[in-house]
């Protein structure tokens, strides 16, 4: 499946502010397998195949604990190339004795943790695009159990040594304040299709028929506010587009509904109406 390589619009890597960098970093390679790609005194990129960074850890001045009940980050999502591995590593977490969380989307079988500083991480394998299930337009997911047990005997009992090296960044799932402009933002401004809804709570997106490559919420509340800038949790997210033609298209799009851009340190960033914070990146 190809849905996070040319010529799909994905979530490519996530910017997180955190307490703690050295704290966080040994969670994020022991505890999750991650390879340091670049470090320097205040921040830390991380990558599974040490050449495409997944995650970046940054410890800014004055930083504060993570605020809740704001927008920002719900969790991002790596994306494990098989059942196998996901085995690995869910036996892994639980010789470690991580408190864990777990569901069975029927696109996908995934289990959930959080970072030392409380942000959200989803770690998931799909299921064959075959398999999914689609209704006028929408793909079928639910909130089951997971077989944990038929997972881990999927791994016929090999060692974890890490991500495997084609695990990508699948999925960021946010905390939003409005769905109606979140979805005029995602949809009218960066091009992104509705694939599911969750009554009037959460809308799930997506380009080339994936399942999600962005979920939205109101969960911790309609207005909800964003967080102080040195809160820890989301700095930004990546967002790689095919080519400069698709980029400039979508930068557009985004100015005709109000959004705003700026450049900084060689980025181009936008804020969806929420606060959340991306970067527009081939």
């Amino acid at each position: 499946m190809n849905f996070h390589k040319h010529p799909h619009v994905f979530v490519g890597e996530v910017n997180l502010k955190v307490q703690n960098l050295h704290q966080s970093l040994s969670f994020y390679q022991e505890v999750l397998g991650f390879n340091v790609l670049n470090q320097t005194q205040k921040s830390t990129t991380l990558s599974a195949d040490g050449v495409h960074p997944l995650l970046t850890l940054e410890q800014p001045e004055h930083i504060v604990p993570k605020e809740q009940r704001t927008t920002g980050l719900y969790h991002f999502a790596l994306l494990l190339p098989n059942r196998e591995e996901l085995g690995k590593i869910l036996a892994h977490l639980i010789r470690l004795n991580i408190q864990l969380g777990s569901s069975d989307h029927l696109v996908s079988e995934a289990i959930y943790l959080s970072d030392p500083d409380g942000n959200g991480i989803e770690i998931y394998r799909d299921r064959p695009s075959t398999e999914w299930k689609w209704n006028d337009g929408e793909v079928k997911m639910t909130v089951d159990p997971i077989d944990a047990r038929g997972i881990v005997a999927e791994a016929e009992g090999e060692a974890w040594n890490g991500l495997p090296l084609d695990t990508v960044m699948g999925h960021i799932h946010l905390h939003v304040s409005d769905l109606k402009s979140s979805e005029e933002f995602y949809g009218k401004g960066l091009g992104f299709d509705v694939v599911s809804r969750f009554e009037n709570q959460a809308l799930f997106i997506s380009t080339g028929g994936y399942h999600h490559h962005i979920g939205l919420n109101t969960w911790n509340g309609v207005g909800a506010p964003p967080p102080a800038e040195n809160s820890a949790g989301l700095n930004w997210f990546t967002l790689h587009f095919p080519n400069e033609e698709k980029r400039a298209l979508v930068m557009n799009r985004l100015q005709s509904i109000g959004a705003s851009i700026q450049e900084h340190e060689g980025k181009i960033l936008t804020r969806d109406p929420s606060g959340n914070r991306i970067d527009l990146s081939l």
